[in-house]
C-alpha cells in the first residue's frame, strides 16, 4: 500500500470535496481517501499494483476538478503558499474590475426607480435602446472577468456533479440571456412604433442582477480566500515547528534520520530540551521534553 498526497483545484464548497472523496473511495484499489477543503489537498492510500498516481488524477479530472501529486513535504508547503498567494491576488483583481463595472450598472438600471439623477440619454422610450445596450456593455466585462464560474460550473453540471458555481453560472447566464432578448424586443418595438413593447422590455432588463451577483460572490470568495490563507499560514508555521529529523537506535547504533523514515518499533532518543518527533510512549529513562506545540508551555517539562 502507498500513501500519496495530491493538490486539488476547482473546489468551492464542501459538496465539491465530498463528491471527489466519494468517487475516489469507490475506485478499485483505493483503501482510503480524505479530501481537505481548507488546504485544497487530498490524501490517498491505495494499492500500487492496481492504481497509479495518474489513474487517481484522472478520476478527479473526470469528476470535474484538477489534481496534481505532491512530492515531499517541503515542496508541498512552498507550492501551497505560492498557490494561495496567487489565488488571492487574482481574486482581488477580479473584485476590483467587477465593482468598477457593476456599481455604475446598478446606478443606471435602478436610477429611474429611486429618482437618482441620470443623463438625458437614459430617459424616455426614444432612448430605450441606448439605455438597454449601455447596461449590456457594462455587464459584459463582469461576466468575462468571472468566466471561471462558467467554466467550472457548466463543466461539473455536464459531468453530473453540480456545485455552487453551477447555480451561479445558470442564474447569471439566464439573466444576461433574457436581457439580450429584451434588447431585440426593444429594437423591434422601435422599428414598428410599438411604444408599449418598448416600455415593457426596457423595464425587464436583468443585466444588473447578473453583474451584482457575480461581483458580490467574488467579493465574498476573496474575503474567504484571504481568511483561509491566514489560517493556512498558521498551520504551516506549526508544521515548521515540528522536528525534521529523529535520533533513533537501530542494532545498537544511534543514527539521525528524517522523520518520514521512522517506522513502528523504532527506539527514539529524546535528549533534554528536544521536541518529540513522532507519537510514542516512554520506554525507559527520563528527560526534559519541549511540549510547546501541544500546551504552549515554553519551558521543557520533566518526563520519565
Amino acid at each position: 500500500m502507498k500513501t500519496q498526497k495530491f493538490d486539488i483545484t476547482g473546489m468551492t464548497c464542501s459538496a465539491c470535496s465530498a463528491r471527489i472523496e466519494k468517487n475516489i473511495n469507490k475506485t478499485d484499489g483505493i483503501q482510503e481517501a480524505n479530501v481537505n477543503l481548507l488546504t485544497n489537498s487530498m490524501t490517498v492510500k491505495y494499492d500500487e499494483s492496481v492504481l497509479s498516481d495518474r489513474d487517481i488524477i484522472k478520476v478527479v479530472e473526470d469528476t470535474g476538478y484538477g489534481a496534481s501529486s505532491v512530492m515531499g513535504k517541503k515542496a508541498e508547503v512552498s507550492t501551497n503558499a505560492k498557490d494561495d498567494s496567487s489565488e488571492i491576488k487574482e481574486m482581488k483583481k477580479r473584485v476590483i474590475i467587477s465593482l468598477i463595472f457593476a456599481v455604475p450598472l446598478f446606478y443606471i438600471s435602478m436610477g429611474h426607480m429611486l429618482n437618482w439623477p441620470l443623463p438625458g440619454i437614459f430617459h424616455g422610450t426614444e432612448n430605450a435602446l441606448i439605455f438597454a445596450f449601455t447596461q449590456f456593455l457594462l455587464c459584459l466585462p463582469v461576466m468575462i472577468v468571472n468566466n471561471k464560474y462558467y467554466k467550472v460550473g457548466f463543466k461539473t453540471l455536464f459531468k453530473g456533479s453540480p456545485n455552487m458555481d453551477s447555480l451561479i453560472a445558470i442564474g447569471t447566464s439566464a439573466a444576461a440571456a433574457y436581457g439580450v432578448y429584451a434588447i431585440y424586443k426593444i429594437g423591434y418595438g422601435l422599428g414598428h412604433m410599438d411604444m408599449d413593447m418598448v416600455m415593457q422590455f426596457s423595464m425587464d432588463l436583468y443585466f444588473e442582477s447578473a453583474a451584482v451577483v457575480l461581483a458580490l460572490i467574488t467579493l465574498g470568495k476573496f474575503l474567504e480566500a484571504r481568511a483561509k490563507g491566514r489560517t493556512s499560514d498558521a498551520i504551516k508555521k506549526l508544521i515548521d515547528l515540528s522536528p525534521k529529523t529523529a535520533l533513533v537506535e537501530r542494532i545498537g547504533i544511534e543514527m539521525e534520520i528524517p522523520v518520514e523514515d521512522v517506522v513502528k518499533g523504532d527506539i527514539i532518543i529524546v535528549k533534554p530540551g528536544q521536541s518529540v518527533p513522532v507519537d510514542g510512549k516512554i520506554v525507559f529513562g527520563n528527560s526534559s521534553i519541549d511540549e510547546s506545540m501541544l500546551t504552549g508551555e515554553s519551558m521543557p517539562v520533566e518526563k520519565k
